[in-house]
């Protein structure tokens, strides 16, 4: 059998690339991850939250704004100095990331979930650490895939509207009677999407009018042009769902979703290289006593008992160095391997683990674990979704509950037949 030339191999992956949204899954849980992981940390710093980004900050309002007037980066927390207006802040943080989490809307749910984290993390820059530096990046280009083509409220919800049609198509096959009833449950207009499609437009217009997205040109022009084609998705899903101009709009939201994805795999590979070879340069990694001196210091020990019995072993503290720096300067190179790329992802992840539990970084290893998982096997994937849903529908099942009588798997397969990940800000 004759193999396909190079052109026809060029179109195949040109059909590839624009006709479907790669990496449903891996997005998927990207889009988790990060919002699990700002989520949580917001959460756990309720108490303090007023003393890293509020008014009783070290980095004081006016220190922020001359900082701010220099560098000409976007945060809303300048918009006013007030009390109230912080607490608005924080909590939308708090709500755009378990709605993003959730998958509700995950197309104007990621730009809110975008501006919180611009926000929080702009008005006191100096209390990050690279895993707040990996969140803030993500946090950009999510807003860029359609990470809510599977595991997802959109996804549900799309699910719920193709069930309707089909039923719909086959009442109206049976007479004209039952076609009456069958448009009830697909003509349930969806309030929610046109609602924060407008609020979000009025908001924006206000903050450009201010100059209040900052000094830089990207991000008005990135949030005006989402803004504007959410617009025109909407209009033509409603008025032309068969037309030429829907096929062209899909085209363009896959080609934007598969190129961040390669962005996103580049920067966890550009992230663990620097790293890596950083390392050798040093010369405690050099002789592999690196991993000793954030176990003796009391900042970096929230089990001292166990970072002791650690530290006392030389020959376990220079294997550890030592791999550390492999995996991390090998893994890039692996990507073309399959089997050797999984078994060094399940070190890093290991890695990253140990690192939440020994130096007490749970946030950052949750971070650096989530980018990692862009590189999970789909199958591994599908088969965690159906766990999950397992053990959601044996819950259900003991509460009395009525479960979803598809899994995570249909999940998928009805967002990606519906055509829109389930990124439409409106039914």
């Amino acid at each position: 059998m004759s193999t396909p030339g190079p052109d026809r191999r060029l179109a195949r992956g040109i059909q590839r690339v624009t006709a479907s949204a790669l990496g449903p899954y891996q997005s998927a849980v990207i889009r988790i991850g990060f919002s699990a992981t700002y989520l949580l940390f917001l959460l756990r710093e309720v108490p303090h939250r007023h003393e890293m980004y509020g008014p009783d900050a070290p980095w004081r309002w006016d220190m922020a704004q001359q900082l701010i007037a220099g560098n000409r980066a976007f945060t809303a927390l300048m918009w006013s100095d007030s009390s109230l207006w912080f607490e608005i802040v924080y909590a939308l943080a708090l709500l755009s990331a378990a709605l993003l989490m959730a998958g509700w809307h995950t197309r104007a749910t990621s730009v809110l979930f975008m501006a919180g984290v611009l926000s929080l993390q702009n008005r006191s820059i100096f209390m990050g650490d690279g895993g707040d530096n990996v969140i803030h990046l993500m946090a950009i280009y999510l807003m860029l895939t359609r990470c809510g083509q599977v595991w997802s409220l959109d996804a549900r919800r799309a699910r719920r509207r193709e069930r309707a049609a089909e039923a719909a198509e086959v009442v109206e096959a049976a007479g004209a009677a039952g076609a009456e009833k069958a448009e009830r449950p697909s003509g349930r207009a969806d309030v929610a999407g046109p609602l924060l499609w407008a609020v979000l437009g009025a908001v924006l217009l206000g903050a450009t009018a201010t100059d209040g997205l900052g000094g830089t040109l990207w991000l008005p022009a990135l949030l005006w042009v989402l803004w504007t084609a959410q617009g025109v998705w909407w209009a033509v899903n409603r008025y032309a769902p068969r037309s030429e101009m829907r096929t062209l709009l899909d085209v363009i939201a896959n080609l934007a979703h598969n190129v961040t994805l390669g962005v996103i795999m580049a920067e966890v590979c550009l992230i663990y290289a620097t790293a890596g070879w950083y390392k050798i340069q040093g010369s405690r990694w050099q002789d592999g006593t690196a991993l000793y001196y954030p176990l003796k210091l009391d900042y970096f020990t929230p089990w001292p008992a166990l970072s002791d019995i650690l530290a006392s072993s030389g020959v376990m503290v220079m294997v550890l160095s030592y791999a550390t720096v492999i995996v991390q300067v090998a893994f890039p190179f692996t990507l073309f391997n399959r089997r050797v790329k999984n078994v060094l992802l399940v070190a890093m992840i290991c890695e990253h683990a140990g690192i939440a539990l020994l130096l007490g970084l749970p946030f950052f290893s949750m971070a650096m674990i989530a980018a990692d998982a862009v590189f999970l096997p789909t199958a591994f994937l599908v088969w965690l979704g159906g766990r999950v849903a397992l053990g959601r529908d044996l819950v259900f099942r003991r509460r009395g509950g009525v479960p979803e009588p598809r899994g995570a798997v249909g999940e998928g397969e009805a967002a990606a037949r519906s055509g829109d990940g389930g990124h439409t800000l409106v039914g």
